[in-house]
């Protein structure tokens, strides 16, 4: 089943989602919620998606089952996704007259009445918790229980209002339904109840601490200021420091002034706070500083769509930085990557001496769904600074490019660095030979990099004819897409969690295709350009999304429908 609220900023749309995913999350039935919303704090047009599912679901879709408005004018931008299937419920005042004509199913309720005996507008959000507890079935004593546990912080007096309210939409539910018509019949499962249920941000941070992160500086932007949050919430009880810079470039160097005195600095951003953060980028690629960076994605150019979701950021990554010098590109696809990826970051920047990048989006940060567990024992414990002797050379010359990294007052050598052409000994130089062997240096750690890059993961079959290639966030819309397709036989997804450097398996899997596709959220398929460059294969298509919302299985499965259908080599775009 996919729920969908419509509602305006501040009516507390994500207090309804927090409360409804852990409530059914805990009756036994799995569940996935996403909300876009304008970027505004009152009023627009904001809308949360709940998806209930005997199987596992983790994507944002365009099917709606049941919609709920909470405001006039809520329907208006969802014309094209309700169908006469879909169950509009609600405030007969917030249905739209097209729907009242007698052929879509509709369920009123006078959710504005009833707000108001049990106390006022506010409790509107409550009185819809309790009318859905009651047609699935949650346990009434559970439904409580998830109230008090999120509004616990408001007082009793509001707390029993908000119990009061909740039972009455309960009450309500029962009598929705007419003899005849059909119930809500979705299978739970015991196990689901104690899972874990959680958003991109907690993994992102989870796997922060687990790769031993002990600084976070960041300024606040959205999407990434989630993470910002988690650590700060987090610094007392883990021992992280959390610094709010007075802006991004204070940031960064913060973050890389953390690595040089020993400690394991993560910035956190988003597209125009990078921007900012550029020319310091290069500072860590020439003094040869780890460096972790968080870049969450949100739709360009300038502030562009800033609470809106794309895959634009990979080029700037990539290129950003003047000269020369590795990095890291890291894309997680699921929750589990999420946390494993972030925490592998810190192993990389701190082994081979470079910025590494998370690369995430708003989609990503903030979808939730539920997860078996997450893999606490693999907490990376390896650390690579050594005891400095007085024959310290901070840039000694060597096979890997990875020269031996000290900190101040760790040993008796002098840790010498600096952001000018320099020596072993970290001395500036203006020698053309030792600027040569240095650029050769730094460019060795690819060859290391390389041979630690992670492989692209194949779902499906193996004699694939057809393969669609994804990154990053995109994986479980194209899961799902494909799915809805049926072309389970001949039609393989790639995922690439790690877009650069690329694993050499990468060229292997795409030249054994006959078709190639891409799925990519921005408009120019960067990282179909990024393959090209690095293995000179060019994709027959491309489905393409950039208007700010993520893609949908149904995106996938129509395009790839009219792809694979064609003789001719088409490009599809969403």
């Amino acid at each position: 089943m996919s729920i969908v609220f419509s509602g305006q900023a501040g009516q507390g749309l994500q207090t309804l989602e927090a409360i409804l995913t852990r409530m059914f999350k805990r009756s036994g039935y799995n569940v996935f919620s996403y909300s876009e919303y304008m970027s505004r704090i009152r009023g627009g047009n904001n809308s949360t998606q709940v998806r209930i599912s005997s199987r596992r679901v983790f994507c944002y879709t365009r099917r709606i089952d049941i919609f709920v408005p909470l405001h006039q004018d809520a329907m208006e931008r969802f014309h094209d996704r309700i169908t006469p299937e879909t169950v509009i419920l609600g405030e007969r005042s917030f249905i739209d007259k097209r729907y009242l004509d007698g052929h879509h199913p509709v369920l009123e309720v006078p959710i504005n009445d009833l707000a108001r005996e049990a106390g006022g507008p506010v409790y509107a959000n409550t009185i819809v918790l309790g009318i859905l507890a009651g047609l699935f079935y949650v346990d009434k004593g559970l439904m409580d229980d998830e109230i008090r546990m999120i509004l616990s912080g408001l007082g009793e007096e509001r707390l029993q209002k908000n119990l009061a309210a909740a039972a009455t939409g309960y009450e309500r539910s029962k009598g929705l339904l007419k003899p005849g018509q059909a119930s809500v019949s979705i299978e739970r499962t015991d196990e689901v109840k104690h899972e874990i249920l959680t958003d991109g941000i907690n993994v992102v941070g989870l796997g922060g601490l687990a790769g031993g992160c002990t600084f976070v500086s960041a300024y606040p932007m959205s999407p990434s200021t989630g993470v910002l949050v988690f650590f700060t919430k987090k610094a007392e009880g883990s021992g992280v420091v959390v610094e709010q810079a007075e802006d991004e470039i204070s940031a960064i160097n913060m973050a890389i002034g953390s690595w040089y005195a020993g400690g394991r600095g993560l910035v956190t951003t988003s597209g125009g706070g990078y921007a900012l953060m550029v020319e310091a980028l290069s500072l860590a690629g020439c003094i040869e500083s780890p460096l972790v960076i968080h870049l969450g994605q949100r739709p360009g150019p300038a502030t562009g769509l800033p609470t809106r979701t794309e895959q634009a950021d990979l080029n700037f990554a990539l290129y950003s930085g003047h000269g020369e010098f590795p990095r890291v590109i890291l894309a997680p696809g699921t929750h589990e990557q999420g946390f494993s990826l972030m925490r592998h970051a810190f192993y990389l920047a701190d082994k081979y001496q470079v910025p590494v990048f998370v690369l995430t989006d708003q989609y990503f940060l903030e979808r939730r769904y539920n997860i078996p567990d997450i893999n606490l024992d693999t907490v990376y414990d390896q650390r690579f600074v050594i005891k400095t002797d007085r024959d310290y050379r901070r840039y000694a010359l060597t096979g890997s490019g990875v020269s031996p990294r000290g900190i101040p007052g760790f040993g008796e050598g002098r840790v010498r660095v600096d952001s000018d052409e320099h020596t072993e000994d970290g001395f500036i130089t203006e020698s053309f030979s030792v600027r040569t062997d240095m650029v050769n240096k730094r460019l060795r750690k690819l060859d290391g990099l390389r041979k630690e890059a992670i492989a692209p993961e194949l779902f499906g079959p193996g004699d694939y004819r057809n393969l669609v290639v994804c990154w990053g966030s995109s994986l479980h819309a194209v899961q799902e897409g494909l799915d809805m397709l049926g072309r389970a036989d001949d039609t393989a997804i790639l995922h690439f969690s790690q877009v650069y450097p690329l694993h050499p398996s990468a060229s292997d899997f795409l030249e054994k295709a006959h078709r190639k596709i891409i799925v990519e959220s921005n408009a120019t398929s960067q990282f179909a350009r990024l393959i090209r460059s690095e293995t000179g294969i060019v994709f027959d298509d491309k489905i393409l999304k950039f208007s700010g919302l993520p893609l949908m299985p149904e995106d996938i499965c129509e395009s790839l429908s009219d792809m694979l259908e064609k003789k001719e080599t088409t490009h599809g775009r969403v």
